[in-house]
């Protein structure tokens, strides 16, 4: 057994051992702590690891919690909703899907702002559903809701403070084991590729909208079953506990344990919980009255942890303890099974199929024409440089091929169907994958799994596979074939570096290793050499001479002239967005326009 596997024993038999011999103060202050810690679980799924910030959860927290609480003490309930009355878990299935509801339709509505539009959208629905509580007179307005009966668990009831620690708890741990097997997963590095950009991971074949709304209704879903456990264990809720103000201090655990970290909402929840208590019994001591002085103080707390420890207080802790105790996520090293069953590849079109054909088009953003009347064309088993000087508009009709900014007029055809009018996402299942001008990676995720995102789309199992594990075999197949890919490119010593920590010309052979993890037919290089040193561009012209002997079709954007020279079967020459020059290499190098244009300087 592995010392962090000890460890975790260790904390498993203390949380057991707790009500045993904690005073009863202390086991409420626990059963706080796990309520809180699901809501901030949920949170590091959705602003942590999505990169999407709500400061609404306390609302969802209110739903489960009023759900559970009128079905349950209702006694005039319509026909329909009786057996729901009749049992708490069922008052929590029916909680859970009246939760999805509220959540899709939040989400559809909220998810598609971005910037501060964003959290302004989350504070503006959860003030709405909080005075929704209010306003009721069924939910009893703001005096709320007594009499909710007491849990049952396998006949046992669940009144007090210490049987219902055991259940907090255990619930807890389950879904920080959902959340941990979902991060390690292909649609948990779905997910993490969000906080990145969309752009990327749409070209690489994620649905970022689908993404998102997975993270908002997970996180929704853990705000609930809290409400739930919260309304059993006090036999009583009002409106008060589901404010903005608790919305925020939700997202306050979440940031100060550690936001992109499993475990870190654990830890934030304890230490905002028990700092709370504390500061509550003595500040009023110091000021010689009563007040909400600790909010005071939590304000300037985060303003400290934003300046000091951005990254949250898990990180910190984490380097006391020995290594694999992450935050869930991610392989390591050993965890490779090269055993596994290859991937299903593709048939590459036979040698000398059109691959792709740009006809006529024109990209044009307001009054100026970026590329203007384009026309070119990429056959299987070729390789086509696309060259020109800077500004030439060469990287626009990168975008405009690969759905990233849809052409203003002309056709775009591959293998056969237009593709002007598709998303990137929808052009990349048809077989063409590409690499970015500016390298865009995921820095504080292994090579591996950068590489492992490009063959998102090799993979079908979803989101419930991923919480409960069901997917490993798929998993081994997709980090095999990362793997392989990650040999092929010569990074093989740097598989579980951070992505972050290479240079940047194996950045950007890691990029193409994850265009080839996509097992495309057409392959768009843009400026896949710079940053290269001599050797390295020797390697990798070789491995682009290997896939165009396999019968695939590669068009390039490249600056180093010799490099194209030597590498190009045609060369495609552009000058203020549109084609100057067409033909063979040293046709095109002896062109006056393009000696003119582009390479008069170069010796």
């Amino acid at each position: 057994m592995r010392r962090q596997d000890f460890i975790l024993a260790g904390f498993l038999a203390l949380l057991a051992l707790f009500p045993q011999v904690l005073p009863e103060f202390y086991v409420t202050l626990f059963n706080y702590i796990g309520l809180y810690a699901i809501v901030a679980l949920g949170l590091v799924l959705l602003t942590g690891v999505g990169g999407l910030t709500s400061f609404g959860q306390a609302a969802f927290v209110g739903l489960g919690a009023y759900t559970t609480a009128y079905l349950t003490t209702a006694t005039d309930l319509p026909g329909w909703l009786t057996p729901f009355g009749a049992s708490p878990w069922l008052a929590l299935i029916l909680g859970l899907a009246l939760t999805t509801v509220v959540a899709v339709t939040l989400g559809v509505l909220t998810l598609r702002l971005s910037g501060h539009y964003l959290p302004l959208g989350t504070i503006a629905w959860g003030i709405s559903i909080y005075f929704l509580f209010g306003n009721l007179e069924f939910l009893g307005g703001h005096t709320g809701i007594t009499g909710i009966p007491a849990l049952s668990v396998f006949g046992l009831e669940v009144r007090f403070g210490r049987e219902f620690y055991y259940l907090i708890w255990v619930l807890l741990l389950v879904a920080v084991w959902l959340t941990r097997n979902l991060l390690d997963s292909r649609e948990g590095r779905a997910i993490r590729a969000l906080k990145g950009g969309s752009l990327m991971a749409e070209a690489m074949g994620v649905d970022t909208a689908r993404s998102k709304m997975v993270i908002f209704l997970l996180a929704a879903l853990f705000a609930c079953l809290s409400g739930w456990l919260y309304a059993h264990l006090q036999r009583f809720v009002n409106p008060t506990p589901f404010g903005l103000q608790i919305g925020i201090e939700y997202l306050f655990m979440a940031v100060l344990g550690g936001a992109a970290h499993v475990w870190g909402a654990l830890l934030g929840a304890g230490v905002i919980t028990i700092l709370k208590q504390w500061l509550q019994d003595l500040l009023p001591k110091i000021f010689g009255s009563s007040g909400n002085y600790e909010v005071i103080v939590f304000g300037m707390m985060m303003v400290v942890m934003l300046q000091r420890a951005r990254n949250g207080l898990w990180p910190i802790l984490q380097g006391f303890l020995p290594s694999g105790g992450g935050s869930g996520g991610g392989p390591k090293k050993g965890r490779l099974a090269p055993q596994a069953e290859p991937l299903q590849r593709a048939p590459l079109p036979q040698p000398g199929l059109q691959l792709l054909l740009v006809r006529d088009a024109v990209k044009s953003f307001g009054g100026l024409v970026a590329c203007n009347s384009m026309n070119l064309s990429v056959r299987s088993g070729e390789v086509l440089a696309l060259i020109g000087p800077n500004g030439a508009g060469k990287t626009t009709m990168f975008n405009c091929i690969s759905g990233v900014d849809p052409v203003t007029s002309g056709e775009i055809v591959f293998l056969g169907e237009r593709i002007e009018k598709l998303a990137s996402r929808e052009i990349a299942r048809l077989g063409m994958c590409r690499t970015f001008q500016h390298v865009r990676l995921l820095p504080t995720m292994s090579v591996l799994e950068n590489v492992a995102i490009g063959a998102h789309l090799r993979g079908c199992r979803g989101v419930m596979a991923a919480l409960l594990h069901l997917e490993r075999t798929e998993e081994r197949r997709l980090m095999a074939e990362a793997a392989r890919q990650i040999e092929r490119v010569g990074l093989r010593d740097h598989m579980f570096d951070q992505a972050g920590s290479l240079a940047l010309g194996q950045q950007r052979i890691l990029e193409v290793a994850r265009a080839l993890a996509a097992d495309p037919r057409l392959l768009l290089l843009d400026e896949p050499a710079a940053g290269l040193r001599y050797l390295e561009k020797q390697a990798l012209a070789d491995l682009l001479r290997r896939l165009r002997a396999e019968g695939m079709g590669i068009l390039l954007v490249e600056h180093d002239v010799d490099f194209v020279m030597g590498l190009a079967d045609r060369v495609v020459v552009m000058e203020f967005g549109e084609k100057i020059a067409e033909g063979l290499p040293e046709q095109v190098r002896q062109d006056p326009a393009v000696l003119e244009a582009y390479l008069g300087g170069v010796e």
